[in-house]
């Protein structure tokens, strides 16, 4: 019988698993002349953990055993089984960064851990979002998939099931209003446009495809006409030294 976790771990492993990550860390570029405190919470299987870990002192937050068990290892990053209640018991002002990559989705408490990313964060500290686009959803669900009952479903309710259980598509704007009084928003791309609407996975294996296809994803992240169709969207806010105005 299928596991859905390890089969998700093994994604991680293929070439549209690679890009995806190759793409977040050419988009979050951390300087490597300081060491810097890094909070990667909701970690999964620890794998930008382990990349930041390389110059950066990081703690990865993971409650699932079953993908922390599957995890990227080396490099000396800590890891942390426990979920929201490890965030209150942080001191204020502790990270420099934090990164919290498809997890607000799969939670009813996206304001709080927002505001304890807030509480926590240093003063000009960086704040990197990667969430799931409806408009990337419809378009995976009714190219990718041919599944145009899933792409409407989605349009009407913007919830669906996973294997992590319910994930609602939350929209943008939610976390730019929501965080708009402590942090400006810095930079919003785009991640997977086009290499996840192609069901021809053996082209994907040859190095020309991967290198010309990482090209144009990348060049493509920064516009604003795909970014809006992107399966999903990278936001990087900047923590302000004060409180701005509502």
């Amino acid at each position: 019988m299928s596991d859905p976790i390890k089969d998700y771990r093994n994604m991680v492993d293929q070439p549209w698993g690679r890009m995806f990550y190759e793409m977040i860390f050419k988009q979050l570029v951390i300087p490597n002349d300081k060491r810097l405190k890094i909070l990667d919470f909701g970690a999964g299987f620890c794998i930008s953990a382990k990349h930041y870990s390389e110059y950066h002192e990081v703690y990865a937050i993971e409650p699932s055993e079953e993908m922390y068990n599957l995890r990227a290892k080396g490099n000396g990053y800590t890891l942390i089984k426990s979920g929201i209640e490890y965030l209150k018991e942080v001191k204020d002002n502790t990270f420099d960064v934090i990164i919290c990559h498809n997890v607000l989705e799969y939670t009813d408490d996206k304001e709080e851990i927002l505001k304890q990313f807030v509480r926590i964060l240093k003063p000009d500290g960086i704040l990197s979002i990667v969430k799931h686009n409806l408009n990337g959803r419809v378009m995976g669900s009714a190219v990718l998939s041919d599944n145009p009952k899933a792409a409407l479903d989605l349009l009407n309710d913007v919830t669906e099931n996973s294997m992590f259980g319910k994930r609602s598509v939350y929209d943008n704007e939610f976390l730019t209003d929501f965080l708009k009084k402590n942090m400006t928003l810095s930079k919003i791309y785009g991640i997977r446009t086009f290499f996840g609407l192609s069901s021809n996975n053996e082209i994907k294996y040859t190095d020309e495809w991967y290198r010309e296809m990482l090209e144009l994803e990348n060049k493509t992240s920064s516009m604003e006409e795909f970014r809006k169709i992107a399966f999903f969207n990278h936001l990087i806010f900047k923590k302000s030294n004060v409180t701005l105005k509502a």
